[in-house]
């Protein structure tokens, strides 16, 4: 009997680990992974844990050029032969002992979450230890050393998928995935993200829409910083779910970053939890409506690692297995403790951020309306305006 969620971990993925100064530290997988456990979330009725082995150079290869491998293998046995012009060795990026190892095993634990989800073995799937979206076919970039989406994406159109839709919410443009599949109409790449003017990478521009071959597949929102829920949800609301019916996949992969949390370091909006999960019920949704419920849902950036990260990939997960958490569940009392004696600090009291004094989480429908005078409205007008038509939907109205 096929599985309701499949979910990646064991506790090997914590060694994908930048060093102790790193912003990416792997103790927001661990917390994440314990939070499910807690909220029972890893024990639900058919819900699949499992872990994985590295993936092979031929399965990486199908994305990643050669010698760029060769150049991670090399750095992984012996750091100080990182190679800079791979972008290894560098601040973001910097080599350790068993890089290859780490970044490969990754890579399989999303392809054989689009392995099952596409053979029926399951009908979701979750990696929050992926969504590795940054990194290039010849060099790692952002934190991310193997392109997992990627990879992924690439074993189900060679394996009888004739149409991949991404969706990719996490602060910063999703430019490795859209890049390495710029000019295939297959491939529909939907990225709503911080403007590259004040954020990394820089790129994601609205009139950004796909190589000559591909026109319509590339769909970039460039928000202004200090978005909050409802600009958010919007502008999530107003193009991801548009274009990706319009484009009917065969399967919906999403990256759930989640350092558009008004608290995350290293970015400069302010949504909340509750947003963040509001998006992740949205996308599964959209799996159930557009393509029989074949979801692969991966995690991402994500820098407050003990406040956000783990409530927001566990109400993932519980999304994904059909189980969801509210946000007024208190978080369990043993998870808080174990997190205080790891980081001598207190975690979150509830599973969400907002009270009741605060109100229900509200956004506005773009069925009510275009304002240009609101920066948000200007910044989905300008993706709409570019993409819309060519993808055969209305720009006001769809």
């Amino acid at each position: 009997m096929p599985s309701q969620a499949r979910v990646v971990w064991d506790q090997s993925f914590t060694r994908y680990d930048f060093g102790p100064h790193h912003p990416m530290a792997p103790i927001r997988l661990d917390l994440t992974a314990r939070l499910c456990d807690a909220l029972g979330v890893f024990a639900a009725d058919g819900v699949e844990v499992t872990g994985a082995e590295p993936a092979t150079d031929a399965q990486l290869a199908t994305v990643h050029d050669p010698d760029y491998i060769a150049a991670v293998r090399a750095a992984s046995a012996d750091p100080s032969r990182a190679e800079p012009r791979y972008g290894l060795g560098t601040e973001d990026d910097p080599a350790f002992a068993g890089m290859h190892e780490a970044s490969a095993r990754v890579v399989t634990g999303t392809l054989e979450s689009c392995q099952a989800v596409w053979r029926g073995e399951a009908e979701h799937a979750v990696n929050f230890c992926g969504g590795l979206h940054h990194a290039m076919a010849d060099a790692a970039s952002g934190f991310c050393v193997y392109n997992d989406a990627a990879v992924g994406i690439r074993w189900l159109l060679d394996n009888g998928a004739k149409r991949v839709a991404y969706v990719d919410v996490d602060v910063h443009h999703g430019d490795g995935v859209e890049k390495i599949f710029w000019d295939d109409p297959r491939v529909l790449t939907v990225s709503v993200h911080e403007s590259g003017r004040v954020l990394f990478p820089g790129t994601g521009w609205p009139t950004d829409v796909g190589g000559p071959d591909a026109e319509g597949s590339v769909v970039n929102v460039s928000l202004p910083p200090g978005v909050s829920d409802a600009g958010w949800l919007r502008a999530v609301h107003a193009v991801a779910g548009p274009v990706v019916r319009a484009f009917a996949p065969d399967v919906l992969v999403t990256q759930h970053g989640c350092d558009t949390h008004a608290e995350d370091p290293l970015a400069h909006f302010a949504v909340t939890v509750d947003a963040q999960r509001a998006a992740a019920d949205a996308m599964h949704r959209l799996a159930h409506e557009v393509c029989g419920g074949r979801w692969v849902a991966l995690g991402g950036g994500g820098y407050e690692v003990v406040d956000v990260v783990p409530r927001t990939w566990t109400h993932l997960t519980a999304i994904a297995a059909h189980q969801p958490v509210a946000v007024s569940v208190p978080v369990p009392a043993e998870w808080s403790e174990y997190v205080e004696h790891v980081t001598g600090r207190p975690g979150p009291g509830r599973m969400g951020d907002l009270t009741t004094e605060d109100g229900p989480l509200w956004w506005r429908s773009w069925d009510m309306g275009y304002d240009p005078a609101n920066e948000v409205d200007r910044a989905v007008m300008a993706t709409r305006s570019a993409v819309f038509p060519l993808l055969g939907l209305d720009v006001h109205f769809d």
